[in-house]
């Protein structure tokens, strides 16, 4: 599996470029699957199914099955947070995996930057940028996109990988 990353400070764009990759590469006949990292807590599931009391009363590990989806939700209780490398080892075997966040993992990645966020470019500091995509031009060392050309942004990452 090819793995790419989008990255970027919080309120750059990340997602949006997440989505319109998935649908660029997908359209393109690649299978794709994602990783996002969150920084802060998060459910998916809802108080009161049943999956959510199983897991209240203490399952280490919920399955939650049905024609359309599967879902698998791990408790860590305190253990330590998963590495990447450990959830991408999950993972069923696809053309590329994109993955927002995780910033400080040696992957390839594409930045995302917006302006208005007034944030710094990590690009300077960290040689796995491959790419910035944002919505101002930049002078740097490595290609920058607008960052809706989601189709030459796709080019890019395709031939980075050789995909």
């Amino acid at each position: 599996m090819k793995i790419y990353g989008v990255t970027g400070w919080k309120n750059n764009g990340k997602t949006g470029l997440m989505e319109r990759l998935v649908t660029e590469f997908t359209s393109r006949g690649l299978t794709v699957s994602t990783i996002k990292h969150a920084h802060h807590a998060t459910d998916v599931d809802q108080p009161g199914t049943d999956s959510y009391r199983h897991r209240q009363a203490g399952a280490s590990e919920v399955v939650l099955a049905s024609a359309g989806r599967v879902a698998i939700m791990q408790e860590l209780r305190g253990a330590a947070e998963p590495p990447l490398a450990e959830l991408l080892a999950r993972l069923r075997p696809v053309d590329l995996v994109l993955v927002e966040g995780y910033k400080r993992e040696p992957h390839p990645k594409v930045e995302a930057c917006r302006k208005a966020a007034g944030t710094d470019l990590i690009a300077l500091q960290d040689a796995s940028i491959r790419a910035v995509a944002s919505d101002t031009p930049l002078d740097l060392d490595r290609p920058v996109f607008d960052l809706n050309a989601t189709s030459a942004i796709a080019d890019f990452i395709q031939l980075d990988l050789g995909l």
